[in-house]
């Protein structure tokens, strides 16, 4: 059934002022509409961004233990319509069943982690040298705030910005990418049924090229938090810096996993398979670049090269499939235009699966890729966003590093070895702001900060206690009490 849904402008449903829509597609079937969302024009904005700032004043004003109740009531309706909400993932995006319940999940998880930080200090009392002197620390929302959300993880990230946006008090206008729209929709009626008050949260939904400047033009704009491509992320820093306007990017990522000699190859091989290739490699911390010790490189090629062939390619409500389509014909055809441009720089692909059933007759599918590659090509370089794989060879530890490194990104890493010695010699030679060992580069709970160093994003963390200084500011209090 299409679900043709409005946009949430303070505290009703309500279409665009125009007749206009988007219509959403199944990836992995795409001539089947799944849905309809308003085509909001700029115009529309400004009532979405003026309830936003009564909202916000509304917000600040009630306490933390409700602001938490509304978050942990949403975290139950997120649990209660489950089934629902994987629908939504799977049809409009492409994850897989799997992936998609794991969405879920996890997003309730967020909404329930920050809910409780109702009951968190929010500030602290102060000694002062100062005879009857009360000092504190205060801590406040920013206010109004612009969520800008992608399309791999359309309910996950969402929430992940939600989530400590909300409890710290800030009202909220959030847009999320274009392709898949419907679901956070789904989300902004949970948090309005979990009882939000009117313009605390706006969506708004319209294409970049129309309403994409627009969105930055408002006085009452306090802070940005954007996950998206690097180019666009620096171009949002660029352009709100001298306003003085708050920025946390999550951008670009080529991450590495590094497999020494002494590694345990029954753990490595499938935690990279699943770090390169599941979601159909689409997420900022997929494994990307695979490097691996000279004494076991052969051993290893064979491994992941028999698990690449072995990959089930389908639709994603498919029983068993591993991975589904990519989001959309445009990034199915720059997947596979990386695949043709390493071919003809001298890369090996060692294995590409065979794409079969559904996935071979319709649908913007992929199939994995696993290729031996040398840094002096642009795979080694340039994100992919898709089911492929790169692998290079070292002699040494410290070779693997300068690999790790060799990057204008900075996001994760990831080391499979026995040595707690090139453990630890790993985690502090990398320039990561995520790095794992023994595990994927994919892959953080709640309660973990998150984010990158160089072009991989700013300096705020998302996640954890980290997220909310980006969204709130502190004052100083000092009171003589006589």
């Amino acid at each position: 059934m299409e679900q043709n849904l409005k946009n949430l402008v303070n505290g009703e449903f309500v279409e665009a002022s125009t007749s206009e829509r988007i219509d959403v597609f199944n990836p992995a079937r795409p001539d089947q509409k799944v849905g309809s969302v308003p085509s909001m024009p700029k115009e529309d904005l400004e009532r979405v961004f003026a309830a936003a700032a009564v909202g916000a004043r509304t917000w600040k004003n009630t306490g933390s233990l409700e602001r938490g109740k509304v978050l942990l009531r949403a975290a139950e309706l997120i649990r209660e319509r489950k089934n629902e909400l994987v629908s939504t993932i799977v049809t409009e995006m492409g994850k897989t069943t799997a992936e998609a319940t794991g969405e879920v999940g996890k997003t309730a998880e967020f909404f329930e982690y920050y809910g409780s930080m109702g009951r968190d200090e929010f500030g602290q009392f102060l000694p002062d040298g100062r005879p009857e002197t009360f000092a504190a620390r205060l801590v406040e929302p920013l206010g109004v705030v612009l969520l800008i959300t992608p399309w791999n993880d359309p309910l996950l990230t969402p929430a992940r910005k939600l989530g400590p946006a909300l409890i710290s008090g800030n009202a909220v206008v959030i847009k999320p990418a274009t392709v898949t729209p419907l679901i956070t929709l789904r989300l902004a009626e949970i948090l309005h049924e979990a009882g939000l008050p009117a313009g605390v949260l706006g969506t708004v939904t319209g294409r970049g090229s129309k309403i994409g400047d627009a969105l930055f033009e408002f006085d009452q704009l306090k802070a940005v938090s954007f996950t998206g491509s690097t180019a666009v992320g620096k171009d949002i820093q660029h352009r709100l810096s001298p306003r003085g306007v708050r920025v946390q990017t999550e951008m670009g990522g080529k991450n590495a996993a590094v497999i020494m000699d002494d590694a345990d190859l029954e753990l490595a091989v499938p935690t990279i398979i699943a770090g390169a290739f599941a979601q159909a490699g689409q997420r900022c911390t997929a494994t990307s670049r695979l490097i691996v010790q000279k004494g076991v490189a052969g051993r290893v090629r064979e491994l992941i090269a028999d698990a690449v062939r072995r990959l089930t390619v389908a639709p994603g409500e498919t029983e068993g499939a591993d991975l589904g389509p990519v989001v959309d014909e445009a990034s199915q055809a720059s997947i596979r235009e990386h695949i043709s441009r390493a071919r003809s720089q001298g890369a090996e692909v060692v294995a590409e699966n065979e794409l079969s059933g559904a996935a071979a007759e319709a649908g913007f599918f992929v199939a994995p890729t696993f290729l031996q590659i040398t840094p002096e090509q642009d795979l080694w370089a340039e994100e992919v966003f898709g089911p492929v794989l790169g692998m290079v060879e070292v002699d040494t530890l410290d070779e693997a590093i300068e690999l790790v490194n060799d990057s204008v990104y900075g996001l994760s890493s990831s080391i499979f070895t026995r040595d707690l010695g090139q453990a630890f010699d790993f985690l502090y030679g990398v320039d990561t702001g995520q790095v794992s060992i023994n595990q994927p580069t994919t892959g953080w709970d709640i309660h973990h900060p998150f984010g990158g160093f160089k072009d991989s994003g700013s300096g705020y963390k998302e996640q954890g206690h980290d997220a909310l200084t980006f969204y709130t500011r502190v004052k100083a209090a000092a009171i003589r009490t006589k």
